[in-house]
C-alpha cells in the first residue's frame, strides 16, 4: 500500500511539473521528469517507468498534445528510459545521469528525424538537452532531502 501512495504522489508530483513550462526553441519543456527520475531511484525500475510514462502523458496532455498519437510512443520510450536510468544509477550514479540525459535529449526523439524530417529533429534537441538538464538539476538537488524525508516516516516507534 505504501509503495503504491508513493507511486501516486510522483505521479502527482510529475502533474504539477507538466504545468510549469519552460519556454525553449520549439514550444516548451515541462518539469515533469523530476519526479519521475526521483521515483525511478525511491520505487525502483516499474515505479519510474510508471511515473515516467504518465508524466510525459500528462505533460502532452497540458500542452494540447502537439504530436498526436506519437506521444503514447514517447511515453513508452520514456517508461523504458525512466528503467535503465534506475538501473545504471544504482551502479554509478553518474553513468545513470548522463544515460538519462543524451536518452532523453538525443535517443528518445531519433524516431522522428525519419517520421516528420531531420530539420524539426535538429530544432527539437536543443530544447530537450536544456529542459533534461534543468529536470536533472532539479532531480540532484531534491532527492536527497525527499530520501531523507522518506527514511525518517519509515521509522517505527516501538512501545
Amino acid at each position: 500500500m505504501k509503495h503504491f501512495v508513493l507511486m501516486a504522489l510522483f505521479v502527482s508530483l510529475s502533474a504539477v511539473g507538466s504545468f510549469i513550462k519552460i519556454p525553449v526553441g520549439l514550444g516548451s519543456v515541462a518539469l515533469d521528469a523530476a519526479p519521475a527520475l526521483a521515483a525511478s531511484i525511491i520505487l525502483g525500475s516499474l515505479g519510474g517507468a510508471v511515473v515516467g510514462g504518465l508524466g510525459h502523458f500528462l505533460s502532452a496532455l497540458t500542452g494540447g498534445f502537439p504530436l498526436g498519437i506519437f506521444h503514447l510512443l514517447i511515453a513508452g520510450g520514456m517508461a523504458l528510459l525512466y528503467a535503465g536510468f534506475s538501473y545504471l544509477y544504482s551502479i554509478q550514479k553518474w553513468i545513470g545521469l548522463i544515460f538519462f540525459w543524451v536518452g532523453n535529449s538525443l535517443l528518445l526523439p531519433l524516431p522522428f528525424y525519419f517520421l516528420m524530417s531531420a530539420p524539426f529533429y535538429y530544432t527539437l534537441v536543443p530544447a530537450l538537452l536544456i529542459g533534461s538538464l534543468i529536470n536533472l538539476i532539479l532531480f540532484m538537488v531534491v532527492v536527497p532531502k525527499l530520501s531523507m524525508l522518506i527514511r525518517s516516516t519509515q521509522k517505527v516507534v516501538k512501545p
